[in-house]
């Protein structure tokens, strides 16, 4: 048999572009003006950014299906992923969608029914109420919220074994564990992972790849957090629920699903005087794993920042990536200068704030430690220094400074050894097995996915005898910070991180 490589080059282009065609990679892009944008209010935006509590990694602003605005703080990039925490169970409730539509279960399917093996030995009556639905609207009726997982490693039995002090679909509160178990009912169901039976039907056709999920012990995909992927994913994830699920014409999601997952079905505190639920964007309603928002908005969101906001009354959606401790501050930006920028009908063009919003969006960026010179550096250059601590298993550091200016430190550990590079004034990346700071930290789970993770470090000297050093675990929202202090022969080490504010972890050693 011969074959032709004209032809056979022609086949293999007509290949590639129809997976192009069938499976598009990005979302298209405009300007604001063309989509009734006005570019001054994007740019009050990115300005209110500068003074806000909120540190932003990024947004994605879409109108009309196109992007008319994006932007990364150096050194987050459009092709890092992110941590998404509770953006996660957003995902986790659409595989639900997927099932139900497939037969494979029902909103009212009774949870304990998927687990038989794994039940207390006396169920009570609330338990054997509780349904997929049920769990899907934050409504399981345990209170507090089973906080096990960092001691337990069947997270299945143990929700089981957690009271159900209220009739299930009756009482708000805020479960992660119960998303965990939608998704252990999909493995159970399906016989796959979250992750894996989104793939084809999610995640494929919006072009979204290279993204993760952390899991329990046992394999299942942790559910109500541990996705990880980009911040054009997250607007692509928002722009199908705004398009009713569908995608490039063709119906995605199942028919009626968008809207079904996205109205409230439950009331937060419907005690709550109106003026102080009308303030809040946590007071409006929850859906299925979806929080109802202001201006008729909904929005999917994950701890520290993280938000895929769907505004259907403009025909919008926006995506953002950043760690803060007022989530509240952060989303209310968005309806002060986003918000009234929209307009109905397309904009006569502004030159003037169009090529300002273009400068701002270049120069975005989180700046690096100020550079600063000792002679202490030359003194301390590969020197090695004993530690002690009774909270840590870091046993000794060591650092080096190469010609260039950049600082290399080295930690030794009782079962692992690490080396984290750090630039003069600069941000220099590097990878590194060592676990970064994670809200999730102590949840007994397979973290193997998430090294070595991507970091970014900058030091800085404060003085003659202080040494900073700032270290980014660039595909999540944290920082981890350590604070050197040299006297003589002896060395105390100051770390802290973005997750736990105001705990502070000291070392104190001396040179080898």
């Amino acid at each position: 048999m011969h074959f032709n490589i004209r032809t056979l080059s022609l086949a293999l282009l007509l290949q590639i572009t129809f997976y192009l065609q069938a499976y598009p990679q990005h979302l298209p892009h405009s300007i604001p003006e063309k989509e009734g944008v006005d570019s001054k209010g994007i740019l009050d935006f990115v300005n209110a950014t500068r003074t806000s509590k909120t540190e932003f990694h990024s947004f994605m602003l879409v109108r009309h299906g196109k992007v008319i605005a994006d932007g990364w703080w150096n050194p987050y990039a459009p092709d890092l992923r992110h941590t998404l925490y509770s953006c996660s169970k957003s995902f986790t409730a659409t595989a639900i969608g997927f099932a139900i539509n497939e037969q494979k279960l029902a909103l009212d399917s009774k949870v304990i029914s998927f687990f038989p093996d794994q039940v207390p030995p006396t169920i009570s009556p609330n338990l054997a109420q509780l349904t997929v639905k049920d769990a899907l609207i934050m409504a399981d009726g345990q209170d507090p919220e089973p906080g096990y997982v960092s001691a337990d490693t069947n997270w299945v039995k143990g929700f089981l074994a957690a009271p159900v002090v209220h009739k299930p679909g009756s009482v708000f509160l805020y479960n992660s564990l119960g998303t965990y178990m939608l998704s252990a009912i999909i493995q159970k169901v399906t016989g796959q992972t979250v992750l894996q039976y989104l793939t084809p039907r999610l995640f494929k056709p919006l072009g979204i790849k290279n993204i993760d999920w952390e899991t329990d012990l046992k394999g299942i995909s942790t559910g109500g957090w541990g996705l990880r992927l980009k911040t054009e994913d997250m607007a692509k994830f928002a722009q199908l629920f705004l398009q009713k699920g569908k995608w490039e014409g063709k119906q995605i999601l199942p028919l009626g699903w968008a809207e079904e997952a996205s109205t409230a079905k439950i009331i937060q505190h419907p005690d709550m005087p109106q003026e102080k639920r009308a303030a809040s964007d946590w007071e409006q309603g929850y859906g299925y794993q979806m929080w109802r928002s202001k201006n008729n908005a909904y929005r999917g969101d994950g701890a520290f920042g993280q938000y895929m906001i769907v505004m259907p009354d403009q025909d919008a959606v926006i995506a953002i990536t950043a760690e803060t401790s007022d989530m509240q501050e952060e989303i209310d930006l968005v309806w002060k200068y986003i918000l009234p920028a929209m307009h109905p009908d397309k904009l006569s063009e502004n030159k003037v704030a169009a090529a300002q919003l273009k400068k701002a969006l270049k120069e975005l960026a989180l700046p690096p430690l100020t550079k600063q010179v000792s002679g202490l550096a030359a003194e301390i250059n590969g020197k090695s220094y004993t530690l002690a601590n009774d909270q840590s298993k870091i046993s000794n550091i060591s650092f080096k400074f190469s010609g260039n200016g950049n600082c290399q430190i080295s930690l030794r550990g009782d079962t692992a050894d690490y080396s984290l590079s750090f630039g003069a004034g600069s941000w220099l990346s590097g990878s590194t097995n060592k676990p970064g700071p994670s809200l999730t930290a102590r949840a007994k789970e397979i973290r193997n996915m998430l090294v070595p993770a991507k970091v970014f470090g900058s030091y800085s000297w404060i003085d003659d005898h202080h040494l900073a050093l700032t270290l980014r675990y660039i595909e999540s929202p944290h920082t981890e910070k350590f604070i050197c202090e040299f006297a003589g022969d002896g060395i105390t080490i100051r770390q802290t991180n973005s997750v736990e504010k105001g705990k502070e972890v000291v070392y104190k050693g001396k040179k080898e």
